[in-house]
């Protein structure tokens, strides 16, 4: 097992721990780069739903797993990008341009979001982001002269600058690859700056935070904001991906499947957004693959789906509440010690403070 002894602030806030990890990571880069000449255009579609909602996962992960806020409206950004979009590319904007437009719109719809939801925590914020779902996809069915209301919208292809067009699988591929890449970086820097601290601080304890001068509501506000933003993008490339989007696709549903990626990915960790991303783009043909081998009456049965999702987010949540990244950290590290391995090494400890007890 490696041992990292640190001497320096510097090494502490290091995007690359150790020369292992930065191997590791640039084979998977090399990999993921050279993916368009290796697989056939259905599996790179599957790489690129994980890119995107990994995008998503990113936003929600900073908010839930990092700042400790509850949100199942998620999908209603994730719409306000994806609409954003599609009326930017029908106006000929190329897609760098768009993109940091729509991240500016829906960065803003978070704030404005993320203000009122100061005072409340917990179920109470979940109910509160549930109701702004539900607002914004009334608000998309009803106003038919932008949006086209329950007809839904078509979505050009993205144009880079001047008039060439993104239409092959394998240069948009290339493209949420390029999106899902600064995304990480841009989520990994934030959060090794004083803001991810503070974010991690109200996670664990607000009253700790507050008492050591952090200001709760510009951080919970922050974190509404760049969350959202994130969300917008991850839609508006989820809007080019599917070349038609209509309200249904951004219901309760979509909120609650992005709820799941980020429980069962692994809360609190950057990896875990895209462990949950492939989660989420694989078990749906899993349980296909499984039906065949299911009596008819169990196989055909409607509510299939949703109870395996329910039945694999339990055992999650009592078996390993840290996710598949949480998991896997476990499988590395018994890899690494071999017999030395304790297996109470990773038992379960209480979280939060003494003084949140007093609340």
């Amino acid at each position: 097992m490696r041992f990292i002894y640190k001497t320096s602030y510097d090494q502490d806030i290091k995007l690359v721990r150790h020369s292992g990890q930065a191997f590791w990571y640039s084979l998977l880069s090399l990999a993921l780069l050279s993916a368009p000449w290796v697989f056939t255009e259905y599996w790179l579609s599957q790489l690129t739903f994980i890119m995107i909602y990994g995008v998503i996962g990113l936003g929600l992960m900073l908010l839930s797993g990092y700042t400790g806020l509850f949100s199942m409206g998620q999908a209603a950004f994730m719409a306000v990008g994806a609409y954003c979009e599609a009326i930017l590319t029908s106006a000929g904007w190329p897609v760098p341009v768009s993109l940091a437009v729509v991240a500016a719109i829906t960065a803003i719809t978070g704030t404005i979001i993320g203000i009122p939801a100061l005072r409340i925590r917990g179920m109470y914020l979940g109910i509160a982001t549930l109701a702004f779902g539900f607002v914004v996809v009334e608000i998309l069915a009803r106003w038919d002269s932008i949006t086209g209301g329950n007809a839904g919208l078509t979505v050009g292809a993205p144009v880079l600058l001047g008039d060439q067009k993104i239409t092959s699988p394998q240069s948009f591929y290339l493209l949420c690859l390029v999106v899902a890449a600064l995304a990480t970086l841009f989520t990994l820097n934030l959060l090794r700056s004083s803001v991810g601290r503070a974010f991690v601080a109200i996670r664990d304890s607000e009253i700790s935070a507050q008492s050591m001068g952090i200001n709760i509501a510009r951080y919970k506000t922050l974190s509404f904001s760049i969350s959202a933003g994130l969300s917008g993008i991850g839609g508006a490339l989820y809007a080019h991906k599917l070349q038609f989007i209509s309200p249904e696709q951004f219901d309760i549903i979509q909120s609650l499947d992005l709820l799941l990626l980020v429980v069962i990915g692994g809360l609190g960790s950057i990896q875990g957004a895209f462990f949950g991303a492939i989660f989420l783009i694989t078990m749906p043909q899993l349980i296909s693959l499984g039906k065949d081998l299911l009596p008819s009456s169990i196989g055909e049965a409607t509510g299939l789906q949703g109870m395996v999702y329910g039945l694999v987010l339990v055992a999650f949540v009592l078996f390993e509440p840290l996710g598949i990244y949480g998991r896997w950290i476990k499988i590395r590290t018994y890899l690494q010690l071999g017999l030395f391995y304790r297996k109470g090494m990773f038992s379960r400890q209480k979280t939060f403070q003494k003084s949140d007890r007093l609340k």
